[in-house]
């Protein structure tokens, strides 16, 4: 088995053979074969001697990568059933292929995922410390209004900057003009063209005069441009204009210039930040997908926790009930974050206990199964009833006390065959099924809740952005509880952050609102009870939940709108507060 496990999980390989067995309805047996041997049968005959031609055996190949082939053989009990089993082999070859190419997938993503998280950290570590502003809008804004501080001749200013990847150029700031002014065919003309083409700033004191402008914006009577360049590109154009002619001198060409020149790199660093943040922000999602992925039931649960936390952070932030909780862009952008990443550490939690769906497997209930029936056949023991007792406690989170009672009981028996006696239920089986709730051992349990202090060990040696200082404890506190009974520190009250507590709000909200494992998905109003609970239990902040129950449509209605902001112009997420 171990060969394939490094293509698709064998419990899934076995699920699979053991369906398509059962949708034969005959006596057949299904097998996978790799590299001419047998790893994994499923059904009632067995597949002793193959290699050697049979004629009760049908195979079909199966491309596992693009080196390893293997076959998905079948062997018939009836020949006459040949042409029913072939027909079946095709279509089971044909689903077990898309599985093995889905898989394959999904870990080349995350493989790819993590490769360029390693990239963009090697990046974070090469960028140059700078003495302004990475943000574009900072960076556009202390040009224009440098301009307009040195008293340049013109009532009219504006920077255009360039699109990344294109020759196309968009309006980033203005003044002078009125509000919704259409300044867009000033970069369309061929004089703006003219002057990003050569890559010199000009100066035409008489635009009625020059050929190369159309009256693209009505009434202008001399203008100033000026290329915004780094090193390696025109970046941008910043243009003064006036209604009078005659205004500008060459003095005014030349000082311009050596500010844009100063501008162009700082713009040029800009435009990379802004691509650096995208690109973290699209890594940094696949990375929590491809972690939330491994569980179906969790997908999009890291995404939506930050889109949460991010919204209730912000409505706080604008309510005068909380004054000490005012949330900056940067503490915004560092909660945005911490949601994402905060269950990061789960990607060394082991996959059976994270998908863990009853108390024990599918397996070891059918081996008990075959225990109850054995007991059955030679006692009088209503063995069906009991099994099915026991698979209804198997199923439960929290199982009525009586059954539990009769679990116990169960285990107390025996069955003999020879002068050999074996326990109905062994010991490892009752520490599971006799639990009070949920379907954790507590081995499993600590095996789940080291996964806040994974996520910080994942993340401590990655640098992420400068101002992010809270970050590593937000994740790591997400599942503290105000009365200590959290974990992994147990810390209590004020010792846990404020971003903190609101994680553990959202996170709690989200895990019962959706379907998992082992429940059904809670309505608002179970979750609002859920909460409640919780916080008259003095687990959560009690001030927080209150504000969380009363305004959870508007810290929705806003998750949404954080969802389709872009995340690499983050403090727009800050301007939604007062939406």
């Amino acid at each position: 088995m171990t060969p394939l496990k490094k293509f698709i999980r064998p419990k899934v390989l076995s699920n699979f053979l053991n369906k398509a067995v059962h949708l034969a309805d005959c006596a057949c047996a299904l097998a996978i074969a790799y590299e001419g041997e047998v790893l994994m049968v499923e059904g009632p005959a067995s597949f002793d001697g193959f290699g050697a031609e049979r004629e009760d055996v049908i195979g079909a190949p199966l491309r596992f990568d693009a080196l390893h082939r293997g076959q998905l053989l079948l062997r018939l009990n009836d020949p006459a059933d040949r042409e029913r089993c072939e027909r079946l082999l095709a279509f089971a070859v044909y689903s077990l292929q898309e599985l093995l190419d889905m898989e394959q997938a999904r870990r080349s993503i995350a493989d790819e995922a993590l490769s360029k998280y390693r990239e963009l950290a090697l990046l974070h570590r090469s960028v140059p410390a700078i003495n302004t502003s990475l943000r574009m809008r900072d960076v556009v804004g202390a040009l224009i209004n440098e301009c307009r501080r040195e008293n340049y001749p013109g009532e009219y200013g504006m920077i255009f900057l360039s699109e990344p990847g294109s020759s196309q150029f968009r309006l980033a700031v203005q003044f002078g003009f009125p509000f919704g002014s259409n300044l867009q065919p000033v970069a369309e003309s061929l004089l703006f063209r003219d002057v990003v083409g050569s890559g010199k700033g000009e100066i035409v004191n008489n635009l009625r005069a020059d050929e190369r402008w159309k009256g693209e914006l009505a009434g202008l009577g001399s203008m100033a441009l000026i290329p915004i360049a780094s090193p390696n590109r025109c970046e941008g154009m910043l243009l003064l204009a006036s209604h009078n002619e005659g205004l500008f001198e060459a003095a005014h060409s030349k000082s311009l210039s050596t500010l844009a020149s100063v501008a162009g790199i700082s713009v040029s660093n800009a435009f990379n930040f802004e691509g650096v943040q995208t690109l973290m922000n699209a890594i940094l999602r696949a990375l929590a997908e491809a972690i939330d992925s491994r569980d179906p039931f969790t997908a999009g649960h890291s995404e939506r926790v930050a889109h949460l936390v991010v919204a209730f952070a912000s409505l706080l932030g604008g309510d005068p009930g909380f004054p000490d909780l005012r949330f900056s862009d940067q503490d915004l952008r560092e909660l945005f974050y911490s949601g994402i990443l905060h269950d990061v550490g789960k990607i060394g939690i082991k996959e059976d206990v994270l998908t863990k769906k009853t108390r024990l497997p599918k397996r070891r209930m059918e081996v008990i199964r075959a225990r109850f029936r054995l007991l059955g056949q030679t006692s009088d023991f209503d063995w069906r009833e009991a099994f099915e007792r026991v698979r209804s406690v198997n199923r439960a989170m929290a199982p009525d006390k009586a059954e539990l009672d009769y679990v116990r009981e169960l285990g107390g028996r025996v069955w003999k065959t020879g002068d050999d006696v074996f326990p109905l239920l062994y010991d490892d089986e009752l520490e599971v099924l006799l639990l009070d709730y949920g379907n954790l051992t507590p081995d499993e349990r600590k095996e789940i809740q080291r996964h806040p202090a994974e996520s910080e060990r994942i993340l401590q040696h990655i640098p992420m952005l400068e101002g992010f200082t809270n970050m590593l404890s937000i994740i790591r506190q997400h599942h503290e509880r105000m009365d200590g009974s959290g974990y992994p520190d147990g810390l209590r009250g004020d010792a846990i952050l404020p971003q903190s507590r609101l994680m553990a709000i959202v996170d709690i909200y989200d895990a019962v609102t959706q379907e998992r494992h082992y429940k059904p998905a809670f309505t608002r109003s179970e979750a609002m009870n859920i909460l409640s609970r919780e916080a008259a239990e003095g687990k959560l902040d009690s001030h927080l939940v209150h504000f969380f129950m009363e305004h959870v449509e508007r810290v929705e209605s806003l998750s949404e709108r954080v969802r389709s902001t872009r995340v690499n112009h983050l403090s727009e997420i800050g301007n939604l507060a007062g939406l």
